[in-house]
């Protein structure tokens, strides 16, 4: 048997070495694999995005709804929560998706909130030209849907950071109604249900930031504003969130985030007019899937 001068034979040494070869790319596969897993969850690596949210908000609504013509009654400003007994802390479902094209960012949210009352009211309200008198049992409604659409180009942009401004549009569906005891037009007390809806699109101007300050944790902040009066609304939009996110395995994170809106829109139809100011602040947890 032929052996080469450390005594091994030539096919063991054939063996021996594809064994090493074998083993090292396994073992640099393997430790890119482990580098790269926490990365690709965050969205700075990836080019789409999708989150999940609970939205823990603390609610104010005031609304006044006003019929024109003569004699008419002028609406009263109605505080939501405390004249019409409205929860104030519901529980807000929300979805978010993106995209990033490069340096252009597209970004989609929905959510939506669906709130009622029952309350004897403790003083006069007049909506949409009817009075519910002290007393007079009341049940309202105050249901929204709010949709986001927005479109950025990213200014900044490095593997750790990006900076830019975004063009949108903040669409709100707000449905109000009040039911209950009434006297409208001098007929006595009869009950009287009113119901308005208003579709709301505001365009707006914002800036976003995501900085990605260690493996697999991710700050993220963006403000949307615009004060602005389109057709028959006078529109002010204030949308903020900053937040954060962590990577918990590949393409899956967690997050928590602090949002806050203040939306006041005033309204002038042909034949009403009114007034909607609708503001929700607080924490929400968030699950991110990205790819």
């Amino acid at each position: 048997m032929v052996h080469d001068k450390s005594g091994r034979t030539p096919g063991t040494t054939t063996l021996l070495q594809r064994t090493l070869r074998a083993s090292c790319l396994c073992a640099t596969a393997c430790s890119a694999f482990t580098i790269a897993s926490p990365a690709q969850a965050q969205t700075l690596d990836n080019k789409y995005w999708i989150s999940v949210m609970a939205f823990y908000p603390k609610i104010d609504t005031d609304v006044r709804v006003s019929v024109k013509g003569p004699n008419q009654p002028v609406g009263t400003d109605i505080d939501f929560e405390s004249d019409l007994n409205m929860d104030n802390d519901e529980v807000l479902p929300s979805v978010t998706a993106g995209a990033r094209f490069g340096r252009v960012i597209v970004g989609a949210d929905f959510y939506k909130l669906k709130r009622n009352g029952s309350i004897d009211l403790a003083r006069d309200i007049t909506f949409d030209g009817v009075t519910y008198p002290v007393a007079a049992h009341v049940q309202s409604g105050f249901d929204s849907d709010i949709y986001r659409l927005t479109v950025g180009y990213a200014i900044v942009q490095t593997p750790t950071l990006e900076l830019g401004a975004a063009l949108g549009a903040h669409v709100t569906k707000f449905e109000l109604s009040l039911a209950g005891q009434s006297t409208a037009g001098g007929e006595g007390v009869q009950i009287e249900t009113k119901r308005r809806d208003v579709l709301a699109p505001l365009p707006t101007l914002g800036v976003f930031g995501v900085w990605k300050v260690a493996p697999g944790l991710e700050l993220n902040a963006r403000v949307d504003y615009l004060s602005l009066k389109i057709d028959d609304y006078d529109g002010r939009l204030v949308n903020a969130q900053v937040g954060a996110n962590y990577s918990i395995m590949k393409n899956v994170a967690i997050g928590a985030v602090y949002r806050y809106v203040d939306y006041r829109i005033g309204i002038d139809k042909q034949r009403w007019d009114g007034r909607i100011q609708y503001k929700l602040r607080g924490p929400a947890l968030v699950l991110q899937a990205s790819f």
